[in-house]
């Protein structure tokens, strides 16, 4: 759906001459007040018959103008207020008079089915989809019919009703996605059966909902800031349904007549993607290794169970360079489940080593005085350095960090804006055609403040400057940088040392700038970052999923719960009775949160929650038999808290603010 355009051409259809309605929200309150006192509903009946009687009644209403056109997307012409109050005061009103409304709605659509929509055919639609009524599953048939006609409008109808959706307040917009939700989770697993019609006469009723929940997705991301969060459209229902049935339909049929929940990805909770990628990811797997299997014994060669393992054998004084050959030489075992070995060391990789690989090479990789990435202190987040090199592999290696920390589910202590995680999607898939270029997005000035906020700033002063451009800043179509101590300048246009920065081209003027730094002055390293990304997950299944969600799978969620944890904590020589312990999660559970993040950094290496929660840390707490003068220790690749048995809650909490403050690094041991 083109939501850019300001308007869609569409046939317009004269209206017809709208009844005469002379009650105002104010008569209509006045009304139902007098029914408290005399107990006479009929007036109030009676206003309810006639509204809903038909589409005409309807706009004859709550039209703000019955001889006005309301012809735009930027104002529906609907008195959202007097729809309001008749919705609100319609579900505490005697059943009779609800009945009569739900009658006047099964006539109205009975009577709109046929033939092309007026602008006051969408207005009735979009004032009966506001209807509460539908939240009870005694109305979901005509609930369900409602949906149908709306989904079946053309686009340039939906246009008009997407634009009318995002003028809605954020409480009612909510309902009607609650609404949509819930109607969905019941046709699902109905509580009673025999409620509905059987799913076979009905099959239309999802389909149908969906695509009226996508008008409202498409809606919401038309809004900065969005109405709702994003995670308000999942359906945690759809977490007990067969999920990969609706993957392997979606890949097999894309969006023709067979439905998927997977051709509205915006409903699926990032945990159940998260299944979807990892089962997808298993199954490459398994057939990859069962390939090496076959070949093997086709060449009469005894099997080796190390072929079914991508075998990293690094030494960690040559972390990044033997990381680097290691993943280029078995390049076509990414794909393999990932085991760790460090050269000289024993041991048996369960997990731990592979963990510990990741921490140090991320350490490593995004060290200032590596060079690759610049740490911005206002943003608290790394950007790729724009310094030209020979050989981008090493921006490769980070890719292929990336993805085979989604592979193998662990979550990496990594610092990126929101922005680079669009750039990854630029496309989700890599095309075929390798002269297109990849990792390019659009961006604003507001992607850019997420990295160099002052930079930000400045752009936006300049935009919303009052007085002459050219004089008072006195730039030109240009872009300074400053590489290994020599100040280098970029024309962001040809011939830009020479153009001036005025009032009228100054939007321009900014818009190069922010593409400048945010895709073209490091194309080459991202465009290595992004294929080395896509080597290891090149799966159709990255389609289903934002840039937020991408960075939740990659980095973990920032949203703490540490009761979870607690209820999910294994313990080692402590039992979860044990004083020391009560004494760790009454501290614990009193810290602020900065205190918190600090305690989950020093004991797993990152301060964010795994996309399963808390439970997918596997917590434990073992007790260090040594003196209680000791601080704490973490074994950060196990997440695992060693902790001498304090002997108050006192010291307890010093030694442990004591610990997680003063931790280096990733608090390795």
């Amino acid at each position: 759906m083109d939501a850019s355009s300001s308007e869609v051409k569409a046939p317009v259809l004269p209206e017809c001459i709208l009844p005469i309605q002379p009650k105002t929200l104010k008569d209509f309150q006045e009304g139902v007040e007098k029914v408290k006192s005399s107990g006479d509903w009929k007036a109030v009946h009676d206003f309810y018959l006639t509204t809903f009687d038909s589409f005409p009644e309807l706009n004859a209403a709550f039209k703000k103008d019955a001889t006005a056109s309301f012809n735009t997307i930027e104002d529906s012409g609907i008195n959202a207020k007097f729809v309001n109050a008749v919705y609100d005061t319609l579900i505490n009103i005697p059943q009779d008079i609800q009945k009569t409304v739900l009658k006047g709605i099964i006539n109205s659509l009975l009577r709109e089915w046929k033939g092309p929509r007026t602008k006051d055919d969408l207005r009735a639609y979009f004032i009966l989809l506001q209807n509460p009524q539908f939240n009870n599953t005694s109305t979901y048939v005509i609930y369900a019919h409602l949906l149908r006609q709306i989904a079946t409008l053309v686009e340039a109808d939906h246009h008009f009703l997407v634009h009318w959706f995002k003028k809605l307040s954020q409480k009612r917009f909510k309902q009607l996605v609650e609404r949509l939700l819930q109607f969905i989770s019941l046709r699902l697993f109905p509580a009673k059966p025999e409620e509905f019609p059987p799913i076979t006469k009905c099959s239309w009723w999802i389909p149908s909902a969906a695509k009226v929940l996508a008008l409202l997705n498409t809606a919401n991301n038309l809004v900065l800031p969005p109405l709702i969060p994003y995670t308000d459209f999942y359906n945690s229902t759809l977490d007990h349904i067969d999920l990969m049935e609706e993957y392997h339909t979606w890949q097999n049929f894309g969006n023709s007549h067979r439905f998927s929940f997977c051709q509205y990805p915006f409903v699926i909770s990032i945990a159940a993607k998260k299944i979807i990628i990892q089962r997808d990811s298993e199954q490459q797997m398994i057939n990859i290794a069962r390939q090496s299997l076959v070949d093997k014994v086709s060449r009469r060669q005894r099997p080796d169970m190390n072929m079914l393992f991508l075998n990293m054998k690094v030494r960690r004084t040559h972390l990044v360079s033997d990381s680097l050959d290691e993943l280029t030489r078995k390049r076509a075992d990414l794909k393999k489940k990932l085991k760790v070995t460090f050269v000289g060391e024993a041991g048996l990789d369960m997990g731990g080593l592979t963990k510990e690989w990741f921490l140090l090479l991320i350490r490593q990789i995004f060290h200032p005085d590596y060079g690759m990435f610049t740490y911005h202190k206002d943003s608290h987040c790394h950007w790729f350095s724009s310094f030209k090199c020979d050989n981008y592999s090493e921006f490769r290696l980070v890719g292929i960090l990336m993805g085979l920390a989604v592979y193998n589910s662990i979550t990496l202590d990594i610092r990126f804006p929101p922005c680079c995680y669009k750039k990854l999607l630029s496309p989700p898939i890599i095309p075929s055609d390798q002269n297109i270029p990849v990792g390019i997005c659009s961006v604003t000035v507001d992607d850019l403040c997420q990295i160099m906020p002052e930079l930000a700033h400045g752009l936006s002063e300049l935009l919303s400057h009052e007085g002459n451009v050219e004089e008072d800043f006195y730039s030109t179509f240009q872009v300074f940088q400053e590489e290994f101590g020599i100040i280098k300048s970029y024309n962001l246009k040809p011939g830009g040392d020479k153009i001036s920065v005025t009032n009228q081209n100054r939007k321009e003027y900014v818009q190069l700038y922010t593409d400048f730094l945010l895709n073209k002055s490091i194309y080459k390293q991202f465009a290595a970052f992004y294929y080395g990304f896509h080597s290891v997950c090149a799966s159709n299944a990255l389609m289903l999923l934002r840039p937020e969600e991408v960075e939740i799978l990659v980095c973990g969620s920032p949203d703490l719960d540490m009761y979870a944890l607690q209820k999910s904590t294994q313990y080692d020589g402590y039992a979860k009775t044990d004083l020391t312990i009560k004494y760790f999660w009454d501290v614990v559970l009193g810290f602020p949160l900065d205190l918190q993040k600090k305690l989950l950094h020093f004991t797993t290496g990152s301060d964010r929650v795994p996309v399963g929660g808390m439970a997918d840390l596997n917590f434990k707490i073992s007790k260090n038999e040594t003196s209680t003068n000791w601080l704490p220790v973490a074994h950060t690749c196990f997440n695992q808290l060693c902790l001498p048995p304090y002997k108050s809650k006192k010291d307890l909490k010093q030694k442990l603010i004591i610990g997680i403050s003063n931790s280096e690094g990733f608090g390795l041991e």
